[in-house]
């Protein structure tokens, strides 16, 4: 039994290994399969169908996706503050799915105690189906080519229930209507989604987010160009999503997060939840496997096997 339960450490910490080193090497290889033509159809998927053709005419790829500049979208027409917000919390959901090219969710599904990790795959058209199922049909196809989707509601600390209630052309007036549409917004985010939009909503600069608000381009210096080069890489503000954007800290986000075990062999990578619920299962199976190995003496054994093998070297000298 003690060398059946050895053998199984060593065969758990050998494919516990191979998953990381899959992590490691697969990212890149993942946002390589997302070609052109699948990032046009993302577009459809996040509500910006408008800007297909300046993205398909680019060639932009997952690849491209992934490392997005505020230049390359305002290069691509994309003016509006709202759509690079909508672009950056898509990206956003893109890596924490791994860029796996199917992690979008555009039908709906059992509902029942519906976490915001699986909110953040919502299209722009399942968005408009949840309208649809709260009562708020009507006011639905306002939502077409505005970019709103699961990961911007959910992410997006400055798009509140404000920002929607305009998106959706309901007039301040219609108080009891857009009471309606916050109770269920409120509901559907989650406590910490709606606990961070409130803090920015608090914030002395905060603006309300409105479909006309635009970009304004970046002015630079040109004191020299290795300098702007450099300065342009240490800052992570040029990248549409930056490479350290704060990831969600909820439970819904993290099952089976073993964070010591992240942090220690992927430092500065974001892992797929589902990479992640592997390596907590491996982990716990050999915390499992080392604590069996232990009740039957087995590192017993081993330690005065070290010191018999010791004592002989020492007596040889």
């Amino acid at each position: 039994m003690m060398t059946d339960a050895s053998d199984m450490l060593a065969a758990a910490l050998e494919q516990m290994d191979g998953i990381i080193a899959g992590t490691l090497g697969s990212e890149q290889d993942h946002q390589g399969r997302l070609d052109h033509n699948w990032v046009t159809r993302w577009l459809d998927d996040i509500g910006l169908p408008q800007y297909k053709s300046h993205f398909e005419e680019s060639c932009v790829d997952g690849r491209v996706l992934h490392h997005m500049t505020v230049d390359d979208l305002l290069s691509l027409k994309v003016g509006s503050v709202l759509h690079h917000l909508s672009i950056k919390r898509a990206i956003q959901v893109l890596r924490l799915n791994n860029f796996e090219d199917n992690c979008l969710r555009r039908r709906p599904s059992d509902e029942n105690n519906v976490t915001p990790a699986e909110i953040c795959q919502w299209t722009n058209h399942r968005v408009m189906e949840w309208l649809r199922s709260v009562d708020l049909a009507e006011y639905a196809p306002n939502l077409r080519g505005s970019g709103v989707h699961g990961g911007l509601m959910v992410l997006e600390p400055r798009f509140n229930i404000e920002a929607l209630a305009l998106l959706l052309n309901i007039p301040p007036s219609k108080t009891l209507l857009r009471r309606h549409l916050a109770t269920h917004f409120h509901l559907l985010i989650g406590s910490e989604a709606q606990r961070l939009k409130q803090e920015c909503l608090e914030n002395p600069d905060y603006t309300v987010l409105t479909a006309t608000a635009k970009v304004k381009p970046r002015r630079l210096s040109f004191g020299g160009f290795g300098t702007l080069r450099r300065k342009r890489q240490e800052e992570g503000e040029d990248y549409v999503c930056p490479m350290n954007v704060e990831m969600p800290k909820s439970s819904s986000f993290q099952r089976g997060v073993r964070p010591f075990l992240i942090l220690h062999f992927l430092p500065q990578r974001e892992v797929s939840e589902g990479t992640v619920r592997q390596i907590g299962e491996f982990s716990e199976g050999i915390n499992n496997l080392t604590s069996l190995l232990k009740d039957d003496g087995f590192f017993n054994e081993m330690s005065v096997d070290h010191k018999i093998n010791n004592r002989g070297e020492n007596q040889n000298m």
